[in-house]
Parts: structure tokens; C-alpha cells; sequence
């Protein structure tokens, strides 16, 4: 078996293990608004801007995650248009955090940190670009300047009564002219990833960039949750 084989198998595995705890979804679910960053907590013009522009796109995006991936969380404050990791103009990216619930998984532990990051990279970025840009004005918008996926999942679950779960991330920075040319059909996945910034973090441990080998996985789009049920009226494309 491949190394990309076996790492979409042990990563599969996970995914299908912490679905086994998800339940039918409350009938009148409803997104919680607070996952977007207010329009007043952005600390520049362009940045406010944006966030007041396309506040509609956000929360259409929160509710797409909301509903349509029911194994993934997103915190407080976790959509917005917030400034790349070690940038020091104004740069504005759409950016949304993801949690992975996915329970910790040996076989997957096994791969190197690198293989990790590919396997999730693969799994989640592309999905996420093509839900982030749905509105087409987002993308057509000559502001913005990129986009930023992040993706958490639990590495390790505690082992003692007082210790706390041990999380792994990868930051993804990607400029605007890359996602629009791999949304556009132009480039494969596997350039995005040649371009794009990946950093990983070990619980709160930086990792630095990482390189990662990637490949088209379609798991995001055909993976269901048993036993969950969409409120009358949601669809997921």
C-alpha cells in the first residue's frame, strides 16, 4: 500500500470512529452569529470594510459548515478577514479556523508530521476554498489578498485527570491569484500547495513551514454523518 493510501485509510478510520458519537441535528438549529468577527473588532478601514461588505457571504459560509459538515466545530471569532501570520502591511485574507472532531487515531499518529499535514491539507482545503468563495464577489473583490485555512484536530487525548487534550494545527496562507486560477480549473490541488504557506503547530509548539505532498480527495463531499439529519429546506452542494 502507498504512503497516500494508508494515510487516507488511518485517516478515514478516525473520521468514521468519531462519527459513531454524532447525533440527528435539533430541528431548529440555528448558526451561532458570534463565529464571525464583528465589523467593529477589525482594526483597519480595509479591514472593516470587507467585513461589512460581505458580511452576508460569512454568515452563509457559517451556515454551510454548520450544517453541511457536522463533524467539524468553528470557535468564536473564527471567520473573518484577518491580517497573515508575519505580514507586515495591511493584507487582508478571508480566514476561517476549523476543528476536526476525529478521534485520535494510532495508525495516523504513525506518519511523520509532514504526512499529517498532506493528508489534511488534501482532505479540507480545497473544499473549504470552494465554500469560502460561493458569493462570487468575494473573490471579485481587489481587496481582499488571499485566503487562510486552519486546521485543528485532537493529536493526543489526555492521559491523566488533570491534563488537557494535545491538539496538532496547520495554517495555510494562500494568495488570491493562486485560489482563483486552482477555483477557475487553471491549476491542480497540487499547486496550490506548491505555493501556498503551510505552518504546523504541536499544541502550542510551532513547527515552522512544512512541506507537504497533496493529492484530490473528495471526502468532504460524499463523507455522511449516520444517524444526522438536515433541517427542512438546508441543501449541501
Amino acid at each position: 500500500m502507498s504512503v497516500k493510501s494508508a494515510l487516507a485509510a488511518a485517516l478515514a478510520l478516525a473520521c468514521v470512529m468519531a462519527a459513531g458519537h454524532a447525533v440527528a441535528a435539533p430541528p431548529t438549529a440555528v448558526p451561532p452569529e458570534d463565529r464571525l468577527l464583528p465589523v467593529e473588532l477589525y482594526t483597519t478601514d480595509k479591514a472593516k470594510t470587507l467585513g461589512a461588505t460581505h458580511r452576508g457571504a460569512l454568515r452563509a459560509l457559517n451556515a454551510t459548515i454548520y450544517h453541511c459538515m457536522p463533524w467539524v466545530e468553528t470557535q468564536k471569532h473564527s471567520i473573518g478577514f484577518f491580517r497573515p501570520k508575519n505580514t507586515t502591511g495591511d493584507d487582508r485574507y478571508l480566514s476561517i479556523r476549523i476543528f476536526i472532531e476525529q478521534d485520535p487515531s494510532p495508525e495516523f499518529a504513525r506518519f511523520r508530521v509532514e504526512e499529517r499535514a498532506s493528508a489534511m491539507f488534501s482532505r479540507y482545503v480545497g473544499a473549504m476554498l470552494r465554500r469560502m468563495t460561493k458569493d462570487p464577489a468575494v473573490a471579485a473583490d481587489a481587496t481582499l489578498d488571499g485566503f487562510t485555512v486552519i486546521l485543528e484536530w485532537m493529536k493526543q487525548v489526555p492521559r491523566g485527570a488533570g491534563d488537557r487534550p494535545v491538539h496538532e494545527t496547520i495554517a495555510i496562507f494562500i494568495e488570491k491569484s493562486v485560489a482563483v486560477d486552482y477555483l477557475a480549473g487553471a491549476i491542480p490541488i497540487t499547486e496550490v500547495a506548491a505555493k501556498a504557506r503551510v505552518l504546523g503547530f504541536d499544541g502550542e509548539t510551532p513547527l515552522g513551514p512544512l512541506r507537504v505532498a497533496v493529492w484530490d480527495d473528495n471526502f468532504v463531499s460524499t463523507f455522511k454523518v449516520s444517524n444526522y439529519v438536515l433541517e427542512p429546506g438546508v441543501t449541501c452542494g
